[in-house]
C-alpha cells in the first residue's frame, strides 16, 4: 500500500469515527480518537456482522485492501456508546 492509500484509509476512518461518535452522541476528543474508534469500529462492525451472517455493506476497495464503511460506523457508534457510559460511570463515583 502506498502512502497515499493510507493516508485515504486514515480520512475516511476518521470520516466514520466521527459519524459513530455523533450518533451515539459521545464525543471523546480530536481527529486521532475518530480514526482510531474509526478502525475499531470497522473490526468490531465486521464482527458482528459475521457472527449475525449479514452482509458487508457499502465497501470502499483502496489499492485492494476493503474498508467496510457501514460495518465501521456502526461499530464505531456502538464503542463509543460503550465508552460514554463506562466514562459518565466514573464520573459518578468520583
Amino acid at each position: 500500500m502506498t502512502i497515499g492509500g493510507l493516508v485515504l484509509l486514515l480520512i475516511v476512518a476518521a470520516i466514520c469515527g466521527a459519524l459513530g461518535q455523533a450518533i451515539a452522541g459521545y464525543s471523546s476528543g480530536g481527529c486521532l480518537i475518530s480514526i482510531v474508534l474509526g478502525f475499531a469500529g470497522a473490526f468490531a462492525g465486521m464482527w458482528l456482522a459475521g457472527q449475525l451472517g449479514l452482509p458487508q455493506f457499502i465497501p470502499l476497495e483502496v489499492q485492494g485492501e476493503s474498508f467496510p464503511i457501514i460495518w465501521s460506523v456502526i461499530g464505531s457508534a456502538l464503542l463509543a456508546l460503550v465508552f460514554g457510559v463506562i466514562s459518565r460511570a466514573g464520573r459518578r463515583r468520583g
